[in-house]
């Protein structure tokens, strides 16, 4: 183990005081940054504006040249597998380290999710607006808050240190994951050298609550796919034959219903859990943070952190079938739903996705036909806790927050966090947060909590000032 790799073990009290003064003073304008990126609707889903993704990583090059502490800033694109097609635009920026310090790899993504409906907003999704603590707009958490979290520390960095500084850095701020990351493996391959680092930094996860912070340990996998169950070749009358033919609709239900036990557990045979402690956390904390309505009660078994986090999960996200106000009294030939699967840490994706596969094909009711297709898996994550990174990040935390970090699992996944372990198998990966259970990132009046984007940036300006000091590592 070198200098550079073990992990910073003191604080350096003039540097940490002249980080945390430089974080103070530019904190206005990188939240008047934030603001500016979120005006961007930069949707990277294939039915929205691609020029608005360009639009928002043409912005986010802007603010890294205006570091200057770059050696080279670009906004690229690499193709999508199997496809003629580009991916969405990133943008990569890097500075070679010198003096045996190490070189840090920061990622975030400043694509978002659709907006929604707007009448389910309490303002304007693309124009950030703030209410109590919380900046509200669609990106504001997830993750142009990650976004400039970078920019902000880097800020801080050079104020502190000055320009000329001796830690190496990578900024790659990804275009699509919030459609799959479809051309991100490709990236990652054209742009090896590039983003080649000691550590890896994912500024795209949760904090345990809007006072503690919390280093990302697990991350769940997943599967989804669309299910077609066909009875008919094509509708028929229900009155005339109701009764004795079964309609596409009945056995999609009764198919569905196998998927779950009594209790709501998941009851597929070879979908696996990963056995993980938990900390303490309530039913009523579950209700609070999820809107779980009066009488309705959770489902599972275990405690209710490890069946997020360490067990599988099956929801059906999305049904094709006739609605409501187009009814007609006929046996639907066919019906479509779209099926999302989690996968516990420590399983395989693709066995994952065999397992369910033959599942629903054992268990179609009365013979009917089933179709799979628009499969899509992303492989779970365990973080090697052990590495001088870990400990770095964690001192970092507990110093800017002022309570030690919370070890976390997280229900969701991030599939391409797998991609960058299997490009950079020696690159320790740190997953970290700039988002709080309130923040609702994917929903309507998503929101950053302000105090906490000071925290998480505070965090960051001291990881990064810390690894540049000789001395404090």
């Amino acid at each position: 183990m070198t200098d550079t790799q073990k992990p910073v073990s003191e604080v350096v009290p003039e540097l940490d005081s002249a980080l945390r003064a430089a974080v103070e003073r530019g904190l206005p304008g990188t939240i008047a940054d934030l603001s500016a990126l979120v005006r961007i609707p930069s949707v990277s889903w294939a039915a929205f504006d691609r020029n608005q993704v360009a639009a928002s990583a043409d912005a986010v090059a802007a603010l890294a040249r205006d570091l200057g502490v770059f050696d080279v800033v670009e906004v690229k694109q690499a193709g999508i597998p199997g496809t003629d097609e580009l991916g969405q635009p990133a943008v990569i920026a890097t500075r070679a380290a010198r003096n045996g310090r190490p070189t840090v790899v920061l990622y975030a993504h400043h694509d978002v999710q659709p907006p929604g409906k707007d009448e389910e907003w309490e303002s304007n999704p693309f124009e950030p607006t703030v209410r109590g603590d919380r900046l509200y707009g669609r990106g504001a958490a997830d993750d142009k808050a990650g976004v400039m979290a970078h920019i902000g520390a880097i800020r801080a960095l050079v104020e502190a240190e000055g320009a000329d500084f001796d830690l190496g850095l990578t900024l790659f701020i990804e275009g699509e994951e919030e459609f799959g990351s479809r051309s991100f493996a490709t990236f990652l391959e054209e742009n090896h050298a590039a983003l080649s680092g000691d550590v890896i930094v994912v500024a795209d996860s949760n904090n345990w609550d809007i006072d503690t912070p919390a280093l990302t340990i697990g991350l769940r996998g997943n599967v989804t796919f669309r299910l077609t169950v066909r009875t008919l070749t094509h509708a028929s009358h229900s009155g005339m034959f109701g009764g004795a033919v079964p309609d596409a609709m009945l056995a999609t239900i009764r198919l569905l219903s196998t998927l779950h036990d009594a209790d709501g557990g998941v009851a597929v045979a070879g979908l696996t859990s990963h056995d993980q402690e938990t900390p303490p956390y309530s039913e009523e904390q579950l209700r609070r943070e999820t809107g779980l309505l009066d009488g309705v009660s959770p489902i599972g078994h275990g405690t209710i952190l490890s069946r997020i986090w360490a067990q599988p999960s099956i929801t059906v996200t999305g049904i094709d079938a006739p609605t409501v106000a187009n009814a007609s009294n006929t046996l639907s030939p066919a019906i479509s739903v779209q099926i999302s699967v989690r996968v516990a840490p420590g399983q395989e994706a693709q066995s994952a996705y065999e397992a369910i596969e033959k599942h629903l094909r054992e268990n179609a009711p009365f013979g009917a036909h089933l179709e799979i297709d628009d499969v899509d898996t992303g492989e779970p994550f365990l973080v090697d806790t052990s590495g001088w990174a870990v400990a770095s990040v964690r001192q970092a935390m507990a110093d800017a927050w002022g309570v030690p970090p919370v070890d976390i699992g997280v229900g969701g996944s991030i599939p391409f966090i797998a991609d960058l372990v299997r490009v950079f198998p020696a690159a320790q990966i740190l997953v970290t947060g700039v988002e709080d259970p309130d923040s609702r990132a994917h929903s309507p009046n998503e929101s950053l909590h302000l105090g906490v984007f000071k925290r998480a940036l505070l965090t960051e300006a001291y990881l990064l000032g810390r690894l540049n000091r000789r001395d404090a590592v």
